[in-house]
């Protein structure tokens, strides 16, 4: 990159509305690949919007307390005594310590394990040793930084947007669609837990060619085999909001011939709380920018994907599912998380080639398929936050 190139360069200009019907435009491929565009995203993309830290049942009472990365800052998200959830950065008013390390155990207050100051779990300091030999120790606006909580589907998001719109209001119609797959009451099934980065699995791309990659069906007939034997590729439908776009695929009605497969759609029984109607159909969803749900008869899986550098990816997850399921639901689940580990496996290999390719000089992407919809609609949402913040 030109040194003299600003941040305000990196960014194209963007192309001509679509006509209706029109999958829209891919990103130029500068986009994954230049480290100014990365840098860009931070402010831009990551602390204007609500990403995905946790599940509810990861702080199961008060006092319980948990951190997550956004936008470079650690965020600390705490249950407070009257069970309601707060968010505030992780870092101590007095000299800036980082107050809560993974894991550590519930309490009633947060103390900062240097100095001593304490705050009650709603972010108040209520206590500094010697006190009286600090001067003008304000406690009222020493309080933590807050940052904005919100619970949806279960899940627990924040935004460092203290005046964001509500994730319920932004994605309305979203709970109406799968809400019952989801909810407080899910309980994790495995080790892996979305706030959990250290244990997550990272690839060996730019986020947003993740998010890409999961955005499409396109290349399910090439790329994924077990996928393509067990889906009705022709049914495979793409509902496109402004905030978000849930996916919906039925499972074949022909036995697969694959054993594994096969043994799976004999044995696919809907979790507690879904209808017959949910058994023979697998649903997925985006909440932009990063949040990535799927919801199967058996289980949901809810994971995010956190850029770590400018051509490699954090994508922490984790499994869940409804207390009181039946074995046949648990050996379901089994296969099904299987099948669903080696398709991530193939989607590692793709996108670490999508990557490569993007660095190809003089290399921009072709036009979109129909199957691509969303991929047009998630590169107009970048380009939009992009063109905002250089404005």
């Amino acid at each position: 990159m030109n040194p003299s190139t600003t941040r305000a360069d990196t960014v194209a200009a963007p192309p001509p509305e679509p006509p209706p019907g029109h999958p829209g435009e891919a990103l130029p491929a500068h986009y994954y690949t230049d480290p100014a565009v990365a840098e860009a995203e931070t402010e831009a993309i990551f602390a204007k919007s609500w990403q995905l830290v946790c599940h509810e049942s990861d702080l199961p009472g008060p006092g319980a307390r948990l951190t997550g990365t956004v936008a470079g800052r650690e965020v600390l998200v705490v249950r407070t005594e009257d069970g309601s959830l707060a968010a505030h950065l992780n870092v101590c008013r007095h000299r800036g310590t980082r107050l809560v390390s993974a894991p550590e155990p519930e309490g009633k207050a947060i103390r900062c394990p240097y100095h001593g100051w304490t705050y009650k779990l709603d972010g108040r300091l209520v206590g500094a040793p010697e006190a009286r030999r600090i001067p003008c120790l304000d406690k009222p606006r020493l309080g933590l930084f807050p940052v904005n909580v919100e619970s949806f589907l279960g899940f627990v998001f924040v935004n460092l947007d203290l005046e964001a719109t509500p994730l319920a209001e932004t994605c309305a119609g979203l709970a109406e669609a799968v809400g019952h797959y989801a909810g407080p009451g899910l309980v994790p099934v495995g080790k892996h837990r979305i706030h959990d980065l250290a244990d997550g699995e990272e690839q060996n791309a730019n986020w947003k060619v993740i998010v890409d990659n999961y955005l499409e069906g396109y290349h399910v007939p090439v790329a994924h085999p077990a996928l393509m034997r067990l889906l009705d590729y022709g049914a495979y439908t793409v509902d496109v909001q402004e905030n978000y776009v849930l996916f919906e695929s039925p499972l074949r009605d022909k036995p697969s011939s694959n054993w594994t497969e096969r043994l799976y759609q004999r044995l696919a029984t809907p979790m507690p709380g879904l209808t017959e109607a949910d058994r023979r159909v697998w649903r997925y969803a985006v909440i932009y920018p990063n949040t990535l749900i799927d919801f199967y008869p058996d289980h949901v899986l809810a994971w995010t994907a956190l850029p770590t550098a400018q051509d490699r990816a954090a994508i922490p997850g984790g499994f869940y599912t409804r207390t009181g399921e039946s074995l046949r639901t648990r050996l379901a689940r089994r296969i099904n998380i299987r099948i669903g580990w080696e398709t991530n496996d193939e989607d590692a290999e793709l996108v670490e080639r999508v990557q490569a390719g993007m660095r190809t000089p003089g290399f921009e992407p072709g036009p979109l398929s129909q199957r691509e919809v969303a991929v047009g609609w998630f590169a107009r949402r970048v380009r939009e936050d992009l063109e905002e913040d250089t404005r």
